[in-house]
């Protein structure tokens, strides 16, 4: 009997389960939903990357840890944007943000940004990273969660001033108003007894609580993008999964579109709509998620999905993807050094052009289009 989500839900499966369930089947059509039609109209896109191309200065050598990265977020759209660590997807959120480190330089490419005082598509990299709209941007229009609030808030301070600070900084309130704002919040995201609690340092609060507070003050001045990097690192799995069920709450509730970065593709399967899987700073493939787990296309992509450990089946050794990231970029595929399916020098030589399947599947790879790319 088919498996559907409802009886799916009923088993007591989770949505992982389901993903898994789906792409262990082979044959049949490939369920794609439209998460990511949206985006193909101007007017509900609220974010969009084209080419942007980020290196670091090194004294030995230059980096180049973003190579042409283009992607889209929708209005109330969840993106998530996964691959190996030093892939290059938290140097991509910083850039739109314009945190990048001084040793970074933009190189190429445009973050096109929809503000909403005139509903319309800036560039931020436009503005100076240090200059008046992008202090306007930063906490007011877009919020980002931080990988480790440990460090990302101040010990020195207490957690309620820290965000009743961020709405002073962006909005006419008063300090009182601005606090009873920050005790709501924080009732909000799920922190007991906040009223007691807003006067807390960091080190008072558990690391689970500790996030919570950053996604209360992430959403202090009601931003439009919610960008979330590595939210759930360093947090025990039941933690995790409170957490990541605050933020899909949380988006649902204040109508966000939001932007996670992980290398967690559980996480991936539960939380976003629509994936971009990146390797050595570029986007290899990128489609629906039901797309992404059922019908992988790129081999790294394969590998990804058969690296994840599963709680059923037989017992043996994990799959691991063979190889290490290289320290270097090579030329062609970046993942040709580690891919077993490799056609001829092409892949070593060229960038594949994209070759795209149903519903905004899109995947760059020679296995489906072997006449095209970009000699490198």
């Amino acid at each position: 009997m088919a498996d559907d989500p409802g009886l799916l839900r009923h088993r007591g499966c989770t949505r992982v389960q389901l993903l898994w369930r789906r792409a262990s089947r082979r044959g049949g059509p490939v369920p794609v939903g439209g998460p990511m039609e949206a985006t193909k109209t101007d007017q509900n896109t609220i974010l969009e990357i084209q080419d942007l191309k980020v290196s670091f200065t090194l004294p030995e050598r230059t980096v180049n840890a973003v190579n042409g990265v283009s992607l889209r977020v929708g209005q109330r759209q969840s993106v998530g944007v996964v691959g190996e660590s030093g892939c290059g997807k938290s140097v991509t959120s910083l850039a739109v943000l314009r945190l990048l480190a001084r040793n970074a330089r933009v190189d190429g490419g445009r973050i096109m940004f929809r503000r909403p005082q005139d509903n319309q598509m800036r560039d931020l990299l436009s503005y100076k990273s240090n200059g008046p709209e992008m202090r306007e941007i930063r906490g007011g229009e877009i919020a980002m969660i931080f990988q480790e609030p440990m460090t990302a808030f101040s010990p020195v301070h207490r957690i309620g001033d820290q965000i009743t600070d961020v709405m002073l900084l962006h909005g006419e309130t008063s300090r009182e108003e601005a606090r009873t704002r920050a005790i709501t919040l924080m009732k909000q995201v799920g922190i007991t007894s906040a009223a007691d609690r807003i006067d807390d340092y960091t080190f008072q609060f558990s690391g689970g609580m500790r996030q919570r507070a950053m996604i209360a003050m992430a959403l202090a001045c009601n931003p439009s993008l919610l960008i979330a990097d590595e939210p759930t690192t360093a947090l025990d799995v039941t933690i995790q999964a409170q957490v990541i069920e605050q933020i899909k709450r949380v988006q649902d509730e204040f109508g966000l579109a939001l932007m996670l970065i992980t290398h967690d593709l559980g996480v991936i399967a539960q939380t976003v709509d629509y994936v971009y899987v990146m390797y050595l700073g570029r986007v290899v493939e990128h489609g629906p998620v039901e797309a992404i787990f059922a019908d992988p296309k790129h081999p790294y992509t394969i590998d990804l999905l058969r690296s994840i450990p599963r709680a059923t089946g037989r017992r043996g050794r994990l799959n691991v993807i063979r190889g290490s990231v290289p320290n270097y970029l090579p030329s062609g595929c970046p993942f040709h050094t580690r891919c077993t399916r490799v056609v001829g020098d092409q892949c070593m030589t060229r960038w594949p052009a994209e070759t795209t399947f149903d519903a905004g599947h899109g995947v760059r790879c020679f296995l489906y289009n072997r006449d095209h790319g970009d000699t490198e």
